[in-house]
């Protein structure tokens, strides 16, 4: 019964006026979650970063909507099968957070790719996960 109320949750997502797609209070869909490794020049972990990315049509690319540095591994992206797809999962300010999407990627690198999205969409113009 969770499964198909997910699946009814993702299946009745809408798009609103700024284009967040909120599915319920505390969960948000995005296109792309990434599990980022950044590492030193030793190739060594610095930090792990979780960034959630929405597709941009009009410029053919990812947009950073939002980002969050991994603490413990239960904020780690989880695999989900029915809806198939990827969710993160944590509380923050005494709210359970969920974030959904239907593609994952894992990358190591020395670039952070958070900070060069901006480059391509300052973060003011980011669409937040949550309107606050």
């Amino acid at each position: 019964m969770q499964i198909l109320s997910m699946f009814a949750c993702i299946a009745l997502a809408t798009i609103s006026g700024n284009g967040v797609r909120e599915l319920s209070s505390g969960k948000q869909r995005v296109d792309l979650i990434e599990l980022n490794h950044f590492i030193d020049d030793q190739g060594r972990e610095v930090f792990r970063q979780i960034i959630f990315f929405d597709w941009s049509a009009t410029h053919h690319r990812y947009h950073v909507r939002a980002w969050r540095l991994v603490k413990d591994a239960s904020q780690l992206p989880q695999r989900n099968w029915e809806p198939s797809g990827y969710q993160c999962t944590w509380h923050d300010d005494n709210q359970l957070r969920q974030v959904w999407a239907p593609s994952f990627r894992e990358t190591w690198s020395q670039i952070d790719p958070e900070r060069a999205n901006r480059e391509l969409l300052p973060e003011d113009q980011r669409i937040p996960l949550w309107k606050k």
